[in-house]
């Protein structure tokens, strides 16, 4: 079982190291040389998204990035052409240049009392957009561990993104208990967002590692120890798993040169 998890942990790190290759490749601007244009009115805009009424009665909903070129000052009922690339999500588009071709106070489109507001789909969309690219955020989750067994729980948080879009630390805290193993980890783990989407972009694909700190008691008295009781065993955790825009994921976690930790965890969970 052991060599087991040491063929799926290099596997992961595989993974990571082809994920490394591909933040080499130029922005998604550079990538698309025929980009969409669409000209219309702003509806709401914030430091990610920007949705935008076109003179058809459509809105249009689009994504910022590092390499997005646009004013630093966009105001609603400006009128706008945006430059954009598709991203895997019919109803979302990556925003590569908003240029402003009238300003709010000029521009002669109807005002917001002649106009029917934005579909729901949108607003939500754009809703969980914003939720998922906040820069701090907690999450809890539950799951199992094999050899030995155990069934866990603890809580996570995700800050970023860091040196990357795709780029999050996220230590957890995870508690676990089985019928002869009690096991307390703190792990020091970053994941990374794999350029793979399912479900029109809803889902995406993600990898990652980083140092586990473990706590384990093994024994048939595990039940009366203290945690002064527990021997320490440091090791390397590797992970791939997939995870909804609305914030549900479920990963495998495999543990590196700890052999009281679980070979290998299921984890689901939900960030919030």
């Amino acid at each position: 079982m052991r060599r087991v998890s040491d063929l799926f942990g290099f596997s992961v790190l595989a993974a990571a190291l082809t994920v490394s290759a591909l933040g080499q490749t130029p922005p998604p601007s550079e990538q698309n040389e025929h980009p969409e244009s669409i000209d219309g009115t702003v509806v709401s805009v914030s430091r990610q998204t920007m949705i935008v009424r076109t003179d058809d009665n459509q809105f249009h909903l689009f994504n910022f990035d590092n390499y997005t070129a646009r004013p630093k000052e966009i105001t609603p009922n400006s009128r706008v052409r945006v430059l954009s690339s598709p991203t895997g999500d019919p109803e979302l588009r990556l925003a590569t240049r908003v240029t402003i071709v009238d300003t709010a106070s000029n521009s002669a489109s109807g005002t917001p009392q002649d106009v029917a507001p934005p579909p729901k789909e949108v607003v939500g969309l754009q809703r969980e957009i914003e939720r998922g690219a906040r820069r701090w955020q907690l999450g809890a989750r539950i799951g199992a561990g094999l050899d030995p067994e155990l069934f866990m729980f603890g809580v996570h948080s995700a800050i970023g993104p860091i040196f990357s879009r795709n780029l999050h630390f996220r230590p957890n805290a995870e508690f676990a208990f089985g019928e002869l193993t009690d096991m307390v980890a703190l792990n020091l783990e970053m994941a990374y967002r794999l350029p793979i989407t399912f479900q029109q972009g809803r889902w995406s694909a993600y990898v990652g590692g980083g140092p586990g700190l473990n706590f384990v008691h093994q024994g048939i008295d595990h039940r009366d120890v203290s945690f002064g009781n527990f021997d320490y065993e440091t090791s390397l955790n590797l992970f791939t798993g997939v995870r909804v825009r609305k914030g549900a994921f479920v990963e495998v976690k495999t543990a590196l040169w700890a052999p009281s930790v679980p070979t290998v965890r299921m984890i689901f969970g939900f960030t919030f």
